[in-house]
């Protein structure tokens, strides 16, 4: 996590007392998304994983449909922030040239600088129908398995986190970020560039869901998304067309289930 947070001075009031310290705290990076020598994106994000973040954009934007078509990364650190470097092929270039724009994305934007309501509300690609249905034990545990996967925030109780489950209950990968839809183009990128898919796992947040998380857990073929908050009304229509089980407020002591009911085992035993 080299270069995810630093150490810095603040002054505590706690219980009528002033006491001075140190608090760990999470950094927030501009990083600029550059195509073949022009930028695309800003984006303000955790300065981590950025190979994946770039793979991940990539992929959930439709700049790219497979990893393989970046042919080249690298990073350039600036005083302003990170510039990273996606040389794509040939024929990709060619059709991002046509659809060229500039965004600045602030941490918590899923959707900058769409030109349409076409292009914001485009509808997400069909979650595959693998047979499985979820008990409320198997929920919950995937949904605990991602705390153990998030150093950072552990460290900064300032970032969020998204997680892969496969059917079996592994947790296959996990990203974080100070912005939610962030991590979760780290995890796609991750899941990506690392042969890792598993068509109808589970994708877990520590966020609510909006329409734009759905839209790019659907890129990674989930079955499931699983939620600490709640979905957006546009979240739930849209994970409804797709066929996602759309799962939210998920505790220690239950869950909500919004979309496709029926591969959730709800009256299984705990």
């Amino acid at each position: 996590m080299s270069g995810a947070f630093r150490s810095l001075a603040r002054a505590a009031w706690r219980d009528g007392a002033t006491v001075q310290g140190d608090r760990v705290v999470a950094e927030e990076t501009p990083i600029a998304l550059v195509y073949n020598a022009s930028t695309y994106a800003v984006m303000m994000a955790s300065p981590t994983n950025l190979e994946d973040f770039a793979t991940g954009f990539s992929l959930t934007e439709g700049v790219i449909t497979a990893a393989l078509e970046i042919i080249g990364f690298e990073t350039a650190h600036t005083d302003q922030g990170v510039e990273a470097r996606i040389w794509l092929d040939p024929a990709r270039a060619a059709g991002l040239a046509e659809r060229r724009r500039h965004v600045a994305g602030p941490t918590g934007c899923g959707l900058c600088g769409v030109e349409s309501l076409e292009a914001a509300l485009r509808p997400a690609p069909r979650a595959p129908e693998t047979g499985q249905r979820l008990t409320p034990g198997w929920i919950l545990s995937a949904m605990a398995s991602l705390s153990a996967a998030q150093p950072l925030n552990q460290a900064t109780r300032a970032t969020h986190a998204a997680g892969l489950v496969a059917p079996d209950g592994r947790l296959v990968a996990a990203r974080e970020d100070v912005g939610r839809h962030n991590a979760l183009d780290k995890l796609v990128g991750a899941v990506a560039r690392g042969g890792l898919a598993v068509p109808g796992g589970a994708v877990v947040l520590t966020s609510r869901v909006s329409v734009e998380m759905v839209q790019k857990s659907a890129v990674l073929g989930a079955a499931f998304v699983i939620a600490v908050s709640a979905p957006t009304t546009l979240a739930i229509a849209t994970a409804e067309t797709a066929g996602i089980t759309l799962i939210g407020i998920t505790r220690a002591d239950g869950f909500e289930v919004f979309t496709r009911p029926d591969r959730v085992m709800l009256d299984a035993a705990p």
